[in-house]
Parts: C-alpha cells; structure tokens; sequence
C-alpha cells in the first residue's frame, strides 16, 4: 500500500504473505481520521460488470496509455509465475491463461508509443463499467497515497534520535500481541531489534509507520527505501477522530495537513496522541524499483492503484473516472492497474491513487478524496458466460 495513504487515507498495513509482498500497505485517508471508510460497503455484497465500449469511457481517447503500459507489464510478471490452470480471482474475471494470453502479447520495444498502447489495451480487452448489487449505483469514494522522503541517518547522533526498526528477533515468539508503541518509545520494553536509519523528525516517522514505506535520505545525499515487514498486532487508531473528538480539529478541515500541523504546534502533547495508536511498524530494506505493492510488483507513480482484493484482482485495468484534488472541477481520468490494497480501502468502487515520491504527490495524495467511478478491462478471449 509501499507508498503513503493520505487521502481520506493513511491506510493500515496488511502483513507479507510471502517476501515480494511487501506491505504496500499503508493506509487510506478514512483510517488516519478514522471517519470514511466503512460505509462504503454497507449492503454492498456483490458488483455488476456493465459491457461498455472503449468509446464510452469519458475521456478514453485523451490519456497517454503508454504511460500505463508500463504498469500492466510489471503486473505482468506476477502473472506469469501463476499456474495458468484456473480462474484469476473468480470466473468472472476470466482464466489465468487468458491473462497471460494478453501478457504475453505486450511488445516492449514500443512502451513510449501511446498510440501503439491504446491500441494494445482496446483490442486485448474489454471495458465494463463497475456498479453495485442490487442498487445499480456506480459511484464510490477515490483518495491517494503516495512515498514519503524523510531526512535521517544510519546512526544515532545529534537530531536524528528516533529509530527505524528492523523486525525484532522475539517477534515471533509473542502469541498475538508484542510491546506497543508506548512500551517501545518510553523505552519500558525493550525489543530486540536492529535500527534501519535514524530519523530527525518523530513525527515523520509516525507518519512513516501509517504509509507502510518510504525514502530515508541521509547527510551525504544517500537514499535508502524501506518497507513494511510486520507490526506488533495492536489494533490500529486513527489519531484523526482522537483529535476531532477533542475539538482540536475541526471535522470538516480533518486532512493529513492539519493533523500533522496540530502535531508540530503542540509537540509535547503529540507524543501522547501519537501513542494512543498503540499499533508499531517494523521495516526492512528494499533495493530495485520500487515500492512495491501487494501484488509483489513496483508500482508505478499515477498508475497504480490500491483496491479491495475481495471485489477486483491484482493486475486489472481500471478506467478511472473522477476529478482532480487539487482543481476540483478538472477531469482526472486515466488508465491504472490493480496492484495494491490496504486495510481502508474496502468496498467495490473504492481505489486509492498512488502518486508517488515528493512533495507534490503528497500534496495531491493529501487532498484527495474524490467522488467518482470506474471501468474494469477483462481480457476478450476470457469467457465470462456463466
């Protein structure tokens, strides 16, 4: 979820199921404030697939799907390890060998070619616009997330005082639950593990543990990317509705912004509300490109996107249709690819953008929670009669 969630998001991290998948997991905008999410899916058990055309799609024609080429082809690599026995997700999405029928088509030495990547996608696939069961109700709730850089060190000295752990060596040893995040920064438990970097900014480092992964860059202009390898298992609070709560914000200017604006104007009592999330991360490097997603592949900054893996699959096209959060009323429509997920993005109309490393991503993952809906493209040669 690699990157950072802000958007309505800042989503939970999910555990690795195996060493590729990395806790892309950060967590959506609703988690951080903890006031979104979960309505999205009430009564919404089941999804409806419309058959559309490619002419349908609002803006279809104006997209660079050269950009998204890219993407599909790392999702690509995931696919292809599949047995290509068997349905990818449900039958409904069609076969494995269906999916790898379209990959294996791709031709790599024309990626830059926008015009030969539209043509790619409009003639291995179909569209269907996503709706809900029974409502017919297309429209569900997009936010963003993107990969944070932080100023830190690979040792302890002067400003960078706050740890970035590696996995402890008794972690495993704990039935459910290890220390919290109180025990382990009052120092009262001490854990056994090693630090990855020093950070100069706790409240980066906080903000590190919600996305999941990030970017440490040191004095002498090194980066180094870290990502989610497993919590304590204490349950996740989202420090935004602790805030509202206590009137400190207001609900209706609740964003990643103010929250971290509240937490540097008030530093002694940030550590206390910081805590009250008793949920800590703990990291691993990571080398090649990146971050990576829950489907084991890199993402790719604008398009890649986090879905609910209980409604979509990893590797599906989407056609996204909403506005752009920071100018409201512009279109903000392009081709993404199904690669992520995280704990606040539930529900069948649901994504969360990943935008990618700096200060405009976060700016635009910041401010994103947008109303909106999208298409889903299946491969042509996938039968989906029954």
């Amino acid at each position: 979820m690699p990157a950072i969630r802000i958007g309505p998001w800042l989503k939970p991290e999910a555990p690795i199921k195996n060493l590729g998948q990395i806790a892309a997991v950060l967590f959506a905008v609703g988690n951080l404030y903890g006031c979104v999410e979960r309505q999205a899916v009430k009564g919404e058990s089941e999804l409806n697939f419309i058959p559309a055309k490619f002419d349908n799609l609002p803006g279809w024609s104006e997209d660079n799907h050269a950009e998204a080429l890219l993407a599909f082809w790392r999702s690509c690599q995931a696919l292809l390890r599949k047995p290509a026995t068997g349905w990818l997700g449900k039958r409904r999405f069609g076969s494995v060998r269906d999916w790898q029928d379209s990959c294996k088509r791709l031709d790599t030495k024309n990626f830059q070619d926008r015009n030969h990547a539209r043509r790619f996608f409009e003639t291995s696939f179909r569209p269907y616009l996503v709706t809900r069961t029974p409502s017919g109700e297309s429209k569900g709730l997009f936010t963003g997330y993107y990969e944070p850089e932080l100023a830190g060190a690979l040792s302890r000295h002067g400003k960078y005082q706050t740890p970035i752990y590696g996995p402890p060596a008794n972690l495993k040893r704990n039935s459910d639950r290890y220390f919290s995040r109180a025990e382990i920064e009052k120092g009262i438990k001490k854990i056994h593990a090693n630090p990855i970097a020093w950070i100069a900014d706790p409240i980066d480092a906080f903000f590190l543990h919600i996305q999941g992964s990030g970017r440490i860059r040191t004095e002498n202009g090194t980066v180094i990317r870290v990502g989610f390898a497993g919590h304590n298992g204490h349950p996740y609070t989202a420090i935004g509705k602790v805030l509202i709560d206590r009137g400190a914000v207001a609900r209706e200017n609740i964003s990643m912004q103010s929250i971290r604006s509240w937490l540097s104007k008030n530093p002694e009592q940030s550590k206390e509300v910081m805590r009250l999330n008793a949920r800590y991360v703990f990291f691993r490097r990571l080398t090649g490109a990146g971050p990576i997603g829950a489907q084991g592949v890199a993402l790719t900054p604008g398009r890649s996107i986090a879905i609910d893996p209980k409604f979509l699959v990893y590797g599906l096209p989407v056609w996204l249709d909403t506005t752009d959060p920071l100018l409201a009323r512009k279109p903000f429509r392009r081709l993404l690819i199904a690669q992520d997920t995280g704990g606040a993005i539930k529900g069948g109309i649901r994504g969360d953008v990943f935008f990618g490393p700096g200060k405009l991503a976060a700016n635009r993952a910041g401010k994103m929670k947008q109303p909106g809906s999208y298409y889903i493209l299946i491969p042509r040669t996938a039968d989906l009669s029954s």
